[in-house]
């Protein structure tokens, strides 16, 4: 018999908190533009309770139902900054320091034996 696992799903408090802080984001946008959950739900192609999830903030709801639903409201341009490359300080940084760390010339192995 094959013992499965048990993965941890907890989500550290930072994450839940900026999940939780996207879905109130995505209501009050929602709100701004006086559309329903319904008109969200029918303009992204989704449910009314992937809508709710999505506004609750739902951890387990997918990325991509996020996605669609800032999408249908024209609020993902900004996406195309989340983790650019040009962007990642922390990453430069990093490059930065191992380019600048001498590199060892590879020498053909002796084979004279």
């Amino acid at each position: 018999m094959l013992s499965m696992k048990s993965i941890d799903l907890t989500l550290p408090d930072e994450v839940a908190e900026q999940i939780r802080t996207l879905g109130l984001r995505i209501r009050a946008a929602r709100i701004l533009r006086g559309m329903r959950q319904e008109d969200l739900a029918t303009k992204s192609g989704l449910s009314r309770t992937a809508i709710e999830a999505v506004e609750r903030g739902a951890p387990t709801t997918g990325i991509a139902t996020y996605l669609r639903t800032l999408w249908a409201m024209g609020l993902n341009r900004e996406l195309d900054l989340l983790a650019d490359p040009g962007l990642d300080r922390d990453g430069m940084a990093l490059q930065f320091n191992l380019q600048s760390k001498r590199v060892g010339v590879a020498r053909k192995p002796r084979n004279d034996f």
